[in-house]
């Protein structure tokens, strides 16, 4: 079974621990505002690619992966083609590569239970906590994405949770607090991510031909930055602001 793939990152930081070859696949159910990369969004759309050419790439790379680098599948939402996964998953650790994946945590069936089963760490984005917000910000409930984080919990699946500050979207104190008093008994949580928000993906809506949505939204400030950190760090002790 091929995979939809609509680009790679070679040596990438930001997507998981150490160096890693960051493969982003096409396809999200989420519409989010702010969204950087629109194009992945599509199901229609991306490379069909052989999976073994994945695991080639990975395998001339992995000299470069250390001991906590590797592969991390991103998006689009990769859990759209979790069934594509699997098997390449086992076969990435069958070379000793270690294996993240960047989810939304938006969508559930087996095969996503499977390929949740199998990664070594999860990226959980939570996009907000408050439901109406979250559904006004992304265009779906994030009522899965809490049983996602739940599951991972349960079943002893280490994570990190990874929050997009977006103002006037995602930065009301109250919504933070609640995340916080939510999520601040998982044991499995290794680290919380707070990503500022930014507009590099602008130019790709023009050339999509669309409206950025949120052309009106100023950047953070570094006393928004600043704030958010020490409210996050009121419930968590391994918060990284990127």
């Amino acid at each position: 079974m091929k995979l939809k793939v609509h680009s790679y990152e070679s040596m990438g930081t930001y997507d998981g621990p150490g160096l890693r070859l960051v493969v982003f696949l096409q396809g999200c159910p989420f519409r989010c505002l702010y969204c950087a990369n629109p194009d992945t969004i599509p199901y229609e759309g991306g490379k069909e690619t052989d999976p073994e050419e994945i695991l080639r790439m990975a395998v001339s790379q992995k000299p470069f992966f250390g001991k906590r680098g590797g592969v991390t599948f991103s998006g689009g939402e990769p859990t759209v083609q979790a069934k594509a996964i699997v098997p390449l998953v086992h076969q990435l650790h069958d070379q000793g590569i270690n294996v993240c994946l960047d989810s939304n945590g938006g969508i559930w069936n087996s095969d996503v239970e499977e390929l949740l089963s199998l990664v070594d760490l999860v990226l959980l984005d939570v996009k907000e906590f408050n439901p109406e917000r979250h559904q006004s910000l992304t265009g779906r409930s994030n009522h899965q994405t809490l049983k996602t984080a739940a599951w991972l919990e349960e079943h002893s699946r280490p994570f990190w949770l990874r929050y997009v500050l977006v103002p006037g979207y995602s930065d009301f104190e109250e919504d933070i607090r609640a995340l916080g008093e939510h999520f601040r008994t998982y044991k499995m949580l290794q680290r919380v991510e707070i990503l500022p928000y930014h507009t590099l993906g602008v130019n790709k809506y023009a050339s999509l031909g669309q409206e950025y949505p949120l052309k009106s939204v100023p950047l953070n400030t570094k006393a928004q930055l600043s704030s958010a950190e020490a409210l996050f760090r009121e419930y968590f002790p391994f918060v990284v602001l990127n």
